[in-house]
């Protein structure tokens, strides 16, 4: 297994942290990989997930979307601005000569790559694994905090333990997004993965984008799984998955 750095500037001209993952074999197609909300590329379902559908022969991209990790930039600037980090992320791909065919989105960043597909002519499928179906999901974890926000104004808001600053911008731009319009339009193949014991994003988010998706559109259910696939034997599982699945659809290289 190799990882190499790889890194990309976004909409704005900020540098975003990458790693490529490619497996002992040859790359029979590429794919990225869009990290949950608030995380970055190296929690466990990012790491695990590239590297194990690398291992089966899919050269992966996971990165940090703007503000997080180590990328730069401000972090909290809505669906939109992680929408385009994706574009920017396989377009950058496709400079190299490794142009993705494939998105795989956990969580919110489930969210990001079904909008960033409408940009991206390459992709053939998207994969999502515990994505919710509307993005204004994403508000039930903020709290109210941001309801007595001024215009402008960056206030601490905690997530999962963590502090971040988010402003009326972020509420404004989740508000805006049409995500049931991008899923009916998708014009792609899709995979749902999601765990039907799931208690940050529920299971009927899975079946609300399935029924509203067209074919082809499969359903995998990930049994016992986390929210944040905490077992790799999960994180496995579903890269077999998506792999097998995704070999259907993508031009893979001899």
């Amino acid at each position: 297994m190799t990882a190499t750095d790889f890194n990309f500037a976004n909409a704005h001209g900020r540098e975003l942290s990458g790693v490529l993952e490619r497996g002992d074999g040859s790359v029979r197609a590429w794919a990225v990989f869009a990290h949950c909300f608030t995380c970055d590329k190296t929690s466990l379902a990012a790491t695990r997930l590239s590297r194990a559908l690398a291992g089966l022969g899919i050269g992966v991209l996971r990165f940090d979307f703007t503000g997080l990790g180590e990328s730069e930039g401000a972090f909290g600037k809505g669906l939109s601005g992680d929408i385009q980090d994706v574009v920017c992320a396989a377009q950058a791909m496709a400079v190299q000569g490794m142009t993705p065919q494939l998105l795989v989105g956990h969580s919110f960043g489930g969210a990001a790559v079904l909008a960033a597909a409408a940009e991206l002519d390459m992709v053939k499928a998207v994969a999502v694994i515990g994505t919710p179906f509307d993005a204004e999901h994403v508000l039930t974890h903020i709290g109210p905090a941001l309801k007595d926000a001024a215009a402008g104004q960056r206030i601490p808001v905690e997530i999962a333990g963590r502090t971040f600053e988010l402003g009326t911008e972020f509420v404004r731009d989740i508000r805006g997004q049409n995500q049931k319009a991008r899923i009916e339009n998708l014009g792609r193949a899709l995979l749902v993965l999601h765990s039907p014991v799931d208690e940050v994003v529920g299971i009927e988010n899975a079946a609300e984008i399935f029924l509203t998706a067209h074919h082809p559109k499969s359903f995998v259910s990930l049994d016992h799984a986390t929210h944040l696939l905490t077992d790799p034997a999960d994180t496995d599982y579903a890269a077999s998955v998506i792999a097998a699945w995704a070999g259907r659809y993508l031009d893979l290289a001899p």
